[in-house]
C-alpha cells in the first residue's frame, strides 16, 4: 500500500500525555524534539486517534491542486492582500509609538489578525501552495529580478529545484 499521508504534531496543543508513543507501530512519534519522523511514519493514524489533546493530525503527502481562478479574481485578491499588508504595517507602527498598554495590545492584535488574513488571501490566490504555477512564477521573478542587492537568489533557486510543481513528478 502506497503511503498517501503522514502525521504531524502541533506542539502548542501537545499535553505530553504521550499515548502516541505506545500505539505508533514504527516509533515515528518517539523523537527527541517531539517532531514526528516523517520518514518512519506510515500514515496509519493510530497516533492521531490516541492523542487525548488532538495535537496530532494527518496531512496528505501531496496537497490538492488549487482551484483555477480567473485573472479578475486573482487581481481582487491581490488588492485585498495589499490592503491587509498596509493595515498590518500601520498597526505595527502605532503599536511601536504608543505608550498606552491597551492601545499597544489592540494594535498588535490588529496586526496579527491582518497577517493571518494576508496569508489566507495569498493561499487563496495560489501563491502559498508549493506546487502552484503562481508560486513557481513568483519565485522565478524574484530570482530573475531580486528586490534588493542582498536578496538570497541562490536560496530561491534551491527552492525552485527542490519543489515539485503541477505536472511534474517528485
Amino acid at each position: 500500500m502506497k503511503k498517501t499521508r503522514y502525521a504531524v504534531r502541533n506542539l502548542s496543543l501537545c499535553t505530553k500525555d504521550c499515548l502516541c508513543l505506545y500505539v505508533c507501530p514504527t516509533g515515528a512519534t518517539d523523537t527527541e524534539d517531539s517532531i514526528i519522523d516523517r520518514d518512519k511514519c506510515i500514515g496509519c493514524g493510530a497516533c492521531a486517534d490516541a492523542c487525548p489533546s488532538k495535537a496530532i493530525s494527518l496531512v496528505p503527502l501531496e496537497m490538492p491542486l488549487p482551484q483555477p481562478k480567473t485573472e479578475a479574481v486573482v487581481q481582487a485578491l491581490d488588492v485585498l492582500t495589499s490592503r491587509k499588508v498596509a493595515t498590518e504595517q500601520a498597526a505595527r507602527s502605532i503599536a511601536g509609538l504608543t505608550e498606552s498598554d491597551t492601545l499597544y495590545k489592540l494594535m498588535r492584535a490588529i496586526s496579527e489578525s491582518s497577517r493571518i488574513m494576508e496569508e489566507d488571501l495569498m493561499r487563496e490566490s495560489s501563491y502559498m501552495l508549493p506546487q502552484s504555477e503562481n508560486a513557481r512564477a513568483f519565485l522565478q521573478a524574484l530570482a530573475a529580478n531580486p528586490p534588493a542587492a542582498d536578496f538570497p537568489v541562490g536560496k530561491v533557486e534551491e527552492l525552485l529545484a527542490m519543489m515539485p510543481f503541477q505536472g511534474e513528478s517528485e
